[in-house]
């Protein structure tokens, strides 16, 4: 049976190849060729073009932890620069040029692993409740095994993520409480989470109030007993969630996976394209 432990380590493996699409000179130089106006729409364009053509409150709702006006200014604009057909091209091709940069056995990798990606995401049923996986299954495999390695990564991590989210609501956290609980309890600045997310000041002050009020922070901003409880809760629910994805994939695919993964997302890693802390908060890959 697959442990969370497993699921948790083959995410961060999973999270580390897909996490090129942000990080990479080539995937950024991709959505400006695309027409993108500026590093967010690129992001949000890019991210959200398996969806289709959706509108900001679509988007809103299926990323989350974005404050709405900051997903507002790029969407729906960015489908008036291009389809989101083409952002799904390019973003492909950006992100199988990234991983062939910075690994030059990635294609005798993908070669060794393709299959078992494949198996893991056609084998889970649909699901309608997670729509960025969803969206994301239903992308046509790409020609090129690299290429096809990154779009499924990505399908497993979307999938993750949209449980994640399940769990968030669950836990009666909304986007911006998120991310105070987070850095209270991590000690990652509190500038990376906020800013990168859209939130200002007085939104942040605001959710830290509320969460003092459930007794979540103190009134130094620190986690409490409870926060970090909470937080373990979510996890412990995101990660029974991702679990599902495994299923109905042959029994040894995660452990395959791992090893399979393990010298692309150290390539990745050892490559700088990533920093740590990020605010997608992936964490570095131990020693």
């Amino acid at each position: 049976m697959t442990g969370a432990d497993d699921v948790r380590a083959l995410w961060v493996r999973v999270e580390t190849v897909h996490a090129v699409t942000y990080f990479a000179d080539e995937s950024r130089a991709a959505a400006v060729a695309c027409g993108m106006k500026g590093f967010w729409m690129g992001y949000f364009g890019f991210r959200a073009a398996p969806l289709g053509p959706v509108g900001a409150d679509v988007v809103i709702d299926a990323f989350y932890n974005f404050a709405p006006p900051m997903v507002e200014r790029a969407i729906p604009d960015a489908w008036s620069f291009a389809t989101p057909e083409s952002l799904v091209r390019a973003r492909s091709r950006a992100a199988m040029a990234a991983l062939r940069e910075v690994c030059p056995t990635v294609d005798e990798i993908a070669g060794a692993v393709v299959g078992t990606l494949r198996a893991v995401v056609t084998s889970a049923a649909d699901d309608p409740g997670r729509p960025l996986y969803r969206a994301n299954r239903e992308v046509a495999p790409p020609d090129d095994p690299v290429a096809e390695v990154w779009q499924h990564c990505t399908t497993i991590r979307e999938h993750r993520g949209d449980g994640h989210v399940t769990a968030l609501r669950r836990a009666r956290l909304d986007g911006c409480e998120t991310h105070v609980l987070t850095a209270a309890e991590t000690g990652v600045p509190i500038e990376l989470l906020r800013d990168s997310r859209g939130w200002t000041e007085d939104e942040w002050a605001a959710a830290t109030e509320r969460l003092r009020e459930r007794r979540l922070v103190d009134g130094d901003g620190g986690a409490t007993d409870a926060g970090r409880d909470l937080r373990a809760l979510v996890e412990r629910a995101t990660d029974a969630a991702a679990r599902v994805l495994f299923a109905a994939a042959p029994p040894d695919a995660v452990d395959g996976l791992m090893r399979g993964l393990e010298p692309l997302a150290r390539a990745v890693a050892a490559s700088g394209i990533i920093p740590y802390p990020n605010p997608i908060g992936v964490p570095a890959l131990p020693d």
